[in-house]
């Protein structure tokens, strides 16, 4: 059915889909996604590597000198390391992201999993997670449901998720964004 198929589409998407391909073939598939999402979880901790990733003031031989330095002490090697030192020489570094959650996209459709954003103030607890992945699981009737969990303290509040297509925003930000222009049309 097309609406399951996640949009995998553009030059990040033939990245990822590329490395999916060969990540298959290598059977290798869990170990690329622990790989590609250890190197995320740094980007999303490394103001300087998100730097370094999207500006283009370095060369591609700086770009995949330093990266190769982190990929060493982050211990990412195999088919990972080489795709991100590829992406890096090849100057498509700032899309890295992209490429990332497309292979994650196509890892998840393979395994008939159900992929929602959700977007936090703060970290939830086990708890909360469990309770939020039990509503998601009951209103989308899925029975594989993945949690992408980011946390944004600009929200103030309340969560945001996504799923496929379709975006349920109950956060503090927009329901004081929906109150504030409420009050400026009484006027």
């Amino acid at each position: 059915m097309a609406a399951e198929q996640p949009i995998i589409s553009g030059m990040a998407g033939r990245y990822a889909t590329a490395l999916y391909e060969l990540a298959q073939d290598a059977k290798s598939i869990d170990v690329v996604k622990a790989d590609l999402d250890r190197f995320a979880g740094l980007l999303e901790g490394s103001g300087d590597l998100v730097r370094l990733v999207r500006s283009p003031v370095f060369t591609a031989e700086e770009q995949t000198k330093a990266i190769e330095a982190v990929l060493a002490k982050a211990k990412i090697s195999g088919l990972a390391g080489k795709f991100i030192s590829t992406v890096a020489s090849n100057r498509r570094l700032f899309a890295i992201g992209q490429m990332i959650a497309g292979f994650n996209a196509l890892v998840s459709q393979a395994r008939g999993e159900t992929r929602a954003e959700v977007t936090v103030a703060e970290k939830l607890d086990d708890k909360h997670l469990a309770t939020l992945k039990e509503a998601i699981i009951a209103s989308t009737k899925q029975k594989n449901v993945e949690l992408d969990v980011k946390i944004d303290p600009s929200i103030l509040g309340g969560l945001k998720v996504k799923i496929g297509s379709r975006m349920i925003d109950a956060s503090l930000k927009t329901k004081l964004n929906s109150i504030r222009n409420a009050m400026k049309e009484v006027r």
